[in-house]
Protein backbone atom coordinates (compact mmCIF):
# COMPACT_ATOMS: atom_id res chain seq x y z
CA UNK A 1 0.00 0.00 0.00
CA UNK A 2 1.34 3.27 -0.66
CA UNK A 3 1.73 6.07 1.58
CA UNK A 4 1.92 9.92 1.61
CA UNK A 5 4.74 12.36 2.30
CA UNK A 6 3.49 13.58 5.48
CA UNK A 7 5.52 16.75 4.62
CA UNK A 8 3.16 18.03 2.22
CA UNK A 9 0.44 17.57 5.12
CA UNK A 10 2.02 20.18 7.23
CA UNK A 11 1.74 22.80 4.15
CA UNK A 12 -0.79 25.67 5.82
CA UNK A 13 -3.44 26.31 3.63
CA UNK A 14 -3.13 27.12 -0.43
CA UNK A 15 -0.16 28.69 -2.01
CA UNK A 16 -0.18 32.37 -1.21
CA UNK A 17 -1.26 33.62 -4.71
CA UNK A 18 -3.72 30.33 -5.58
CA UNK A 19 -5.71 32.17 -2.18
CA UNK A 20 -5.97 35.53 -3.76
CA UNK A 21 -6.93 34.42 -7.60
CA UNK A 22 -9.92 32.25 -5.44
CA UNK A 23 -10.94 35.67 -3.95
CA UNK A 24 -10.96 38.08 -7.10
CA UNK A 25 -12.63 35.36 -8.89
CA UNK A 26 -15.33 34.90 -6.78
CA UNK A 27 -15.93 39.12 -6.58
CA UNK A 28 -15.79 39.26 -10.56
CA UNK A 29 -18.42 36.84 -10.52
CA UNK A 30 -20.35 38.88 -7.68
CA UNK A 31 -19.72 42.45 -9.33
CA UNK A 32 -19.87 41.47 -13.55
CA UNK A 33 -20.25 45.22 -14.18
CA UNK A 34 -16.80 46.21 -12.22
CA UNK A 35 -13.36 46.35 -13.71
CA UNK A 36 -10.87 44.97 -11.81
CA UNK A 37 -7.35 46.05 -12.00
CA UNK A 38 -4.56 43.78 -10.87
CA UNK A 39 -1.30 45.12 -9.16
CA UNK A 40 -0.67 42.20 -7.22
CA UNK A 41 0.49 38.85 -8.95
CA UNK A 42 3.97 39.81 -10.32
CA UNK A 43 3.15 38.43 -13.99
CA UNK A 44 4.17 41.05 -16.88
CA UNK A 45 1.90 42.29 -18.98
CA UNK A 46 3.71 43.52 -21.99
CA UNK A 47 4.58 41.33 -24.87
CA UNK A 48 7.46 39.41 -26.23
CA UNK A 49 9.86 42.48 -27.71
CA UNK A 50 10.15 42.32 -31.55
CA UNK A 51 14.08 40.44 -31.58
CA UNK A 52 12.68 37.84 -29.60
CA UNK A 53 9.67 37.61 -31.73
CA UNK A 54 11.98 37.23 -34.73
CA UNK A 55 14.55 34.68 -32.95
CA UNK A 56 11.01 32.21 -32.42
CA UNK A 57 9.75 32.79 -35.68
CA UNK A 58 13.37 31.46 -36.61
CA UNK A 59 13.47 29.23 -34.11
CA UNK A 60 10.60 27.61 -35.71
CA UNK A 61 11.32 27.56 -39.10
CA UNK A 62 14.57 26.02 -38.37
CA UNK A 63 12.45 23.01 -36.75
CA UNK A 64 10.86 21.98 -39.43
CA UNK A 65 14.02 21.40 -41.99
CA UNK A 66 16.09 17.70 -41.19
CA UNK A 67 19.28 19.46 -41.25
CA UNK A 68 18.25 22.27 -38.23
CA UNK A 69 15.94 20.38 -35.82
CA UNK A 70 16.74 20.16 -32.77
CA UNK A 71 15.55 17.09 -30.40
CA UNK A 72 16.31 17.02 -26.54
CA UNK A 73 18.41 20.29 -25.38
CA UNK A 74 21.79 19.44 -23.53
CA UNK A 75 21.77 18.70 -20.13
CA UNK A 76 23.36 22.27 -19.06
CA UNK A 77 21.46 23.74 -22.19
CA UNK A 78 22.69 25.00 -25.34
CA UNK A 79 26.04 26.32 -25.40
CA UNK A 80 25.24 29.06 -27.45
CA UNK A 81 22.98 30.30 -24.49
CA UNK A 82 25.63 29.40 -22.00
CA UNK A 83 28.02 31.12 -23.70
CA UNK A 84 26.46 34.47 -24.31
CA UNK A 85 25.34 34.47 -20.38
CA UNK A 86 28.77 34.19 -18.73
CA UNK A 87 29.69 36.89 -22.01
CA UNK A 88 27.14 39.45 -21.09
CA UNK A 89 25.90 38.68 -17.73
CA UNK A 90 29.20 37.95 -15.67
CA UNK A 91 32.36 38.68 -17.45
CA UNK A 92 31.14 42.06 -18.71
CA UNK A 93 30.92 43.00 -14.96
CA UNK A 94 34.30 40.73 -13.84
CA UNK A 95 32.88 38.06 -12.32
CA UNK A 96 34.60 34.86 -13.15
CA UNK A 97 31.92 32.61 -14.36
CA UNK A 98 32.68 30.23 -16.64
CA UNK A 99 29.86 28.60 -19.37
CA UNK A 100 29.83 25.10 -18.25
CA UNK A 101 29.17 26.42 -14.56
CA UNK A 102 25.66 27.74 -15.71
CA UNK A 103 22.85 25.58 -16.16
CA UNK A 104 19.80 26.47 -18.47
CA UNK A 105 15.98 25.32 -16.90
CA UNK A 106 12.57 26.28 -17.12
CA UNK A 107 12.47 28.79 -14.84
CA UNK A 108 13.78 30.73 -11.89
CA UNK A 109 10.61 29.40 -9.42
CA UNK A 110 11.45 25.59 -10.33
CA UNK A 111 15.24 26.16 -9.45
CA UNK A 112 14.77 28.02 -5.93
CA UNK A 113 12.27 24.87 -5.20
CA UNK A 114 14.44 21.98 -6.62
CA UNK A 115 18.32 23.47 -5.45
CA UNK A 116 17.45 22.44 -2.01
CA UNK A 117 17.34 19.02 -3.15
CA UNK A 118 21.16 18.73 -2.93
CA UNK A 119 21.24 19.26 0.77
CA UNK A 120 20.83 16.96 3.87
CA UNK A 121 17.53 16.83 5.27
CA UNK A 122 18.98 18.34 8.73
CA UNK A 123 20.28 21.48 6.85
CA UNK A 124 19.01 24.81 8.86
CA UNK A 125 17.70 27.30 6.57
CA UNK A 126 18.05 31.38 7.15
CA UNK A 127 15.23 33.35 5.11
CA UNK A 128 14.71 36.84 4.93
CA UNK A 129 11.09 38.26 6.37
CA UNK A 130 9.64 38.90 4.87
CA UNK A 131 10.15 36.38 1.78
CA UNK A 132 8.89 34.95 -1.07
CA UNK A 133 6.59 31.83 -0.14
CA UNK A 134 8.42 29.41 -2.72
CA UNK A 135 11.88 29.17 -0.47
CA UNK A 136 10.22 27.88 2.77
CA UNK A 137 7.62 25.48 1.08
CA UNK A 138 9.52 23.64 -0.95
CA UNK A 139 11.86 23.13 2.24
CA UNK A 140 8.69 21.92 3.92
CA UNK A 141 7.77 19.48 1.77
CA UNK A 142 11.70 17.97 1.82
CA UNK A 143 11.26 17.78 6.29
CA UNK A 144 13.36 20.55 6.71
CA UNK A 145 11.54 23.07 8.60
CA UNK A 146 10.09 21.45 11.89
CA UNK A 147 6.63 22.37 13.08
CA UNK A 148 4.21 25.19 11.89
CA UNK A 149 3.05 27.49 14.74
CA UNK A 150 -0.18 29.15 13.07
CA UNK A 151 -0.75 31.85 15.81
CA UNK A 152 2.98 33.21 15.32
CA UNK A 153 3.12 31.79 11.49
CA UNK A 154 6.64 30.32 11.65
CA UNK A 155 8.09 27.08 10.88
CA UNK A 156 9.96 25.70 14.49
CA UNK A 157 13.86 24.83 12.54
CA UNK A 158 13.56 27.73 10.01
CA UNK A 159 15.90 31.10 11.09
CA UNK A 160 13.61 34.03 10.31
CA UNK A 161 15.64 37.16 9.10
CA UNK A 162 13.27 40.31 9.84
CA UNK A 163 13.23 42.89 7.12
CA UNK A 164 11.77 46.09 8.12
CA UNK A 165 11.64 49.45 8.01
CA UNK A 166 13.73 49.03 11.47
CA UNK A 167 16.53 48.07 10.08
CA UNK A 168 16.22 49.66 6.27
CA UNK A 169 14.98 46.30 5.27
CA UNK A 170 18.99 44.69 5.42
CA UNK A 171 18.82 41.37 7.21
CA UNK A 172 20.96 41.02 10.18
CA UNK A 173 23.24 38.23 10.56
CA UNK A 174 21.34 35.47 12.74
CA UNK A 175 22.23 34.62 16.66
CA UNK A 176 21.79 30.86 14.91
CA UNK A 177 23.87 29.79 12.17
CA UNK A 178 22.32 27.85 9.18
CA UNK A 179 23.75 26.01 6.38
CA UNK A 180 21.87 27.62 3.85
CA UNK A 181 20.90 31.53 3.78
CA UNK A 182 18.31 32.64 1.37
CA UNK A 183 18.60 36.00 -0.02
CA UNK A 184 16.80 37.82 -2.38
CA UNK A 185 17.89 41.01 -3.84
CA UNK A 186 15.93 43.87 -5.25
CA UNK A 187 13.69 41.66 -2.92
CA UNK A 188 10.44 40.14 -3.27
CA UNK A 189 8.47 41.51 -1.59
CA UNK A 190 9.63 44.67 -0.25
CA UNK A 191 11.07 46.17 -3.53
CA UNK A 192 14.38 46.93 -1.17
CA UNK A 193 17.98 46.82 -2.14
CA UNK A 194 21.17 46.21 -0.49
CA UNK A 195 24.35 47.86 -1.59
CA UNK A 196 27.53 45.83 -2.94
CA UNK A 197 29.72 46.36 0.55
CA UNK A 198 26.06 45.16 2.08
CA UNK A 199 26.14 42.16 0.17
CA UNK A 200 29.88 41.39 0.83
CA UNK A 201 29.18 41.49 4.39
CA UNK A 202 26.85 38.03 3.92
CA UNK A 203 29.86 36.89 1.47
CA UNK A 204 32.08 37.42 4.15
CA UNK A 205 29.75 35.87 6.75
CA UNK A 206 28.70 32.60 4.78
CA UNK A 207 32.74 31.88 4.20
CA UNK A 208 33.69 32.51 7.79
CA UNK A 209 30.38 29.76 9.11
CA UNK A 210 30.67 27.47 6.30
CA UNK A 211 27.46 28.46 4.78
CA UNK A 212 26.33 28.25 1.46
CA UNK A 213 23.85 31.58 -0.16
CA UNK A 214 21.27 30.75 -2.67
CA UNK A 215 20.99 34.23 -4.35
CA UNK A 216 17.85 35.26 -6.17
CA UNK A 217 18.83 37.61 -8.63
CA UNK A 218 15.07 37.87 -10.72
CA UNK A 219 14.77 41.18 -10.62
CA UNK A 220 18.39 42.36 -11.65
CA UNK A 221 17.68 44.24 -14.64
CA UNK A 222 15.40 46.60 -12.38
CA UNK A 223 18.28 48.01 -10.70
CA UNK A 224 19.62 51.80 -11.71
CA UNK A 225 22.01 52.59 -9.35
CA UNK A 226 26.14 51.57 -8.93
CA UNK A 227 26.17 50.64 -5.67
CA UNK A 228 23.70 48.04 -6.15
CA UNK A 229 25.15 44.82 -7.78
CA UNK A 230 23.96 42.86 -10.31
CA UNK A 231 25.15 39.76 -9.22
CA UNK A 232 26.41 38.28 -5.81
CA UNK A 233 29.30 37.31 -7.88
CA UNK A 234 30.63 40.90 -7.98
CA UNK A 235 31.71 40.63 -4.28
CA UNK A 236 35.14 39.07 -3.59
CA UNK A 237 34.92 35.35 -2.69
CA UNK A 238 31.09 34.92 -3.84
CA UNK A 239 32.21 31.99 -6.49
CA UNK A 240 33.18 29.71 -3.26
CA UNK A 241 30.17 30.08 -1.02
CA UNK A 242 26.96 31.49 -3.48
CA UNK A 243 24.33 29.84 -5.80
CA UNK A 244 23.00 32.40 -8.19
CA UNK A 245 19.45 31.82 -9.49
CA UNK A 246 18.10 34.29 -12.83
CA UNK A 247 15.27 34.25 -14.58
CA UNK A 248 13.67 35.72 -18.01
CA UNK A 249 9.73 35.99 -16.83
CA UNK A 250 10.52 39.69 -15.29
CA UNK A 251 12.98 41.04 -17.62
CA UNK A 252 12.18 39.74 -21.06
CA UNK A 253 8.11 39.04 -20.14
CA UNK A 254 8.97 35.04 -20.39
CA UNK A 255 6.53 34.37 -18.25
CA UNK A 256 4.61 32.12 -20.35
CA UNK A 257 7.72 30.84 -22.33
CA UNK A 258 9.15 29.74 -19.13
CA UNK A 259 13.35 30.56 -18.98
CA UNK A 260 16.05 30.74 -16.28
CA UNK A 261 18.88 29.76 -14.96
CA UNK A 262 21.33 28.80 -12.21
CA UNK A 263 24.92 29.39 -11.82
CA UNK A 264 26.86 26.87 -9.24
CA UNK A 265 30.25 27.42 -9.15
CA UNK A 266 32.67 24.76 -9.27
CA UNK A 267 34.61 26.41 -6.46
CA UNK A 268 31.63 25.52 -3.90
CA UNK A 269 32.93 22.50 -2.39
CA UNK A 270 31.68 20.39 0.43
CA UNK A 271 34.56 18.37 1.58
CA UNK A 272 35.47 16.73 -1.42
CA UNK A 273 31.80 16.72 -3.16
CA UNK A 274 31.43 19.40 -5.72
CA UNK A 275 28.09 20.93 -5.40
CA UNK A 276 28.04 21.87 -9.48
CA UNK A 277 29.03 18.09 -10.02
CA UNK A 278 26.00 16.77 -7.55
CA UNK A 279 23.05 19.85 -9.55
CA UNK A 280 24.72 18.40 -12.50
CA UNK A 281 23.54 14.53 -11.84
CA UNK A 282 20.97 15.98 -10.65
CA UNK A 283 19.90 18.24 -13.97
CA UNK A 284 20.91 14.75 -16.21
CA UNK A 285 18.28 12.74 -14.02
CA UNK A 286 15.13 15.04 -13.37
CA UNK A 287 15.09 17.55 -16.36
CA UNK A 288 13.82 17.26 -19.46
CA UNK A 289 15.37 20.93 -20.58
CA UNK A 290 13.75 24.23 -21.65
CA UNK A 291 12.97 23.97 -25.73
CA UNK A 292 15.74 25.06 -28.14
CA UNK A 293 12.76 27.41 -29.59
CA UNK A 294 12.82 29.12 -26.36
CA UNK A 295 16.87 29.10 -25.79
CA UNK A 296 17.27 30.49 -29.13
CA UNK A 297 14.80 33.55 -28.11
CA UNK A 298 16.91 33.38 -24.76
CA UNK A 299 19.62 34.70 -26.81
CA UNK A 300 17.74 36.97 -28.51
CA UNK A 301 17.46 38.83 -25.38
CA UNK A 302 21.48 39.72 -25.58
CA UNK A 303 21.64 40.82 -29.36
CA UNK A 304 21.87 44.86 -29.75
CA UNK A 305 17.98 44.82 -30.77
CA UNK A 306 17.06 42.57 -28.02
CA UNK A 307 19.03 44.99 -25.17
CA UNK A 308 18.03 48.18 -26.56
CA UNK A 309 14.30 46.96 -26.71
CA UNK A 310 14.22 45.37 -23.07
CA UNK A 311 15.70 48.12 -22.10
CA UNK A 312 12.51 50.10 -22.87
CA UNK A 313 10.15 47.58 -21.47
CA UNK A 314 11.73 47.77 -17.88
CA UNK A 315 11.59 51.99 -18.22
CA UNK A 316 8.08 51.17 -18.89
CA UNK A 317 7.28 49.28 -15.89
CA UNK A 318 9.85 51.41 -13.71
CA UNK A 319 7.46 53.98 -14.61
CA UNK A 320 4.73 52.38 -13.19
CA UNK A 321 6.80 51.70 -10.20
CA UNK A 322 7.04 55.77 -10.05
CA UNK A 323 3.40 56.18 -10.15
CA UNK A 324 2.73 54.31 -7.96
CA UNK A 325 5.16 54.97 -5.05
CA UNK A 326 4.23 58.78 -5.67
CA UNK A 327 0.89 58.24 -5.36
CA UNK A 328 0.78 56.75 -2.12
CA UNK A 329 3.19 58.92 -0.50
CA UNK A 330 0.71 61.49 -2.15
CA UNK A 331 -2.05 60.15 0.19
CA UNK A 332 -0.19 59.74 3.14
CA UNK A 333 1.25 56.03 3.09
CA UNK A 334 4.58 55.11 3.77
CA UNK A 335 6.11 53.56 0.96
CA UNK A 336 9.57 51.65 0.39
CA UNK A 337 10.65 49.95 -2.99
CA UNK A 338 9.84 50.76 -6.00
CA UNK A 339 13.35 52.10 -7.26
CA UNK A 340 15.99 49.37 -8.25
CA UNK A 341 12.87 46.88 -8.06
CA UNK A 342 8.60 46.86 -9.97
CA UNK A 343 7.32 45.87 -6.07
CA UNK A 344 6.23 48.82 -4.28
CA UNK A 345 5.73 48.04 -0.08
CA UNK A 346 3.35 49.86 1.38
CA UNK A 347 2.60 50.17 5.38
CA UNK A 348 -1.53 50.11 5.63
CA UNK A 349 -3.41 52.09 7.89
CA UNK A 350 -3.41 50.64 11.92
CA UNK A 351 -5.80 48.27 13.22
CA UNK A 352 -6.10 46.30 10.24
CA UNK A 353 -4.42 43.40 8.90
CA UNK A 354 -2.99 42.74 5.42
CA UNK A 355 -5.90 40.60 4.57
CA UNK A 356 -8.42 43.13 5.99
CA UNK A 357 -7.00 45.54 3.53
CA UNK A 358 -6.66 43.05 0.87
CA UNK A 359 -10.35 43.06 1.35
CA UNK A 360 -11.22 46.53 1.29
CA UNK A 361 -9.11 47.30 -1.88
CA UNK A 362 -10.78 44.81 -3.35
CA UNK A 363 -14.09 45.72 -2.64
CA UNK A 364 -14.34 49.44 -2.36
CA UNK A 365 -11.81 49.77 -5.49
CA UNK A 366 -11.50 47.01 -7.28
CA UNK A 367 -7.85 47.05 -7.60
CA UNK A 368 -5.79 43.72 -6.43
CA UNK A 369 -2.91 43.63 -4.17
CA UNK A 370 -0.36 41.12 -2.27
CA UNK A 371 -1.23 40.92 1.68
CA UNK A 372 1.96 41.66 3.49
CA UNK A 373 1.24 38.62 5.84
CA UNK A 374 1.42 36.11 3.24
CA UNK A 375 5.06 36.36 2.89
CA UNK A 376 5.85 35.70 6.43
CA UNK A 377 5.45 37.37 10.06
CA UNK A 378 7.22 40.19 9.64
CA UNK A 379 4.96 41.11 6.56
CA UNK A 380 2.24 41.74 8.40
CA UNK A 381 1.05 45.69 8.54
CA UNK A 382 2.19 45.66 5.37
CA UNK A 383 1.21 45.45 1.21
CA UNK A 384 2.62 44.96 -2.09
CA UNK A 385 1.61 46.40 -5.24
CA UNK A 386 3.46 45.66 -8.08
CA UNK A 387 4.64 47.63 -11.18
CA UNK A 388 3.80 45.12 -13.99
CA UNK A 389 0.82 46.51 -15.00
CA UNK A 390 -1.09 48.47 -18.28
CA UNK A 391 0.18 52.19 -18.05
CA UNK A 392 -3.05 53.76 -17.96
CA UNK A 393 -5.00 51.02 -15.56
CA UNK A 394 -1.78 51.93 -12.55
CA UNK A 395 -2.95 55.32 -12.82
CA UNK A 396 -6.75 54.49 -12.47
CA UNK A 397 -6.01 51.90 -10.03
CA UNK A 398 -3.73 54.85 -7.68
CA UNK A 399 -7.07 57.10 -8.62
CA UNK A 400 -9.16 54.54 -6.41
CA UNK A 401 -7.04 54.59 -3.97
CA UNK A 402 -6.95 58.14 -3.21
CA UNK A 403 -10.68 58.10 -2.57
CA UNK A 404 -10.43 55.06 -0.12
Amino acid sequence: MYRLNENYLKLPGSYLFSGIAKKVAEFKEANPDRKVISLGIGDVTLPLVPAIISALHEAVDEMASPGTFKGYAPDLGYAFLRETIAAEDYRSRGCNISPDEIFISDGAKCDCANIQEIFSQDTRIAVCDPVYPVYVDSNVMAGRTGNYDPAAGTWSRVIYMPCTAENGFSPDFPDEDPGLIYLCFPNNPTGTTLTKDQLQDWVDYAIRIGAVIIYDAAYEAYISRDQVAHSIYECKGAESCAIEIRSFSKNAGFTGTRLGFTVVPKAIRCGEVSLHSLWARRHGTKYNGAPYIIQKAGAACYSREGKAQLKEQVALYMENARVIRQGLADCGYEVYGGIDAPYIWMKIPAGMTSWDFFDRLLTSAAVVGTPGSGFGPSGEGYFRLTAFGNKDDTKIAIDRIRLL
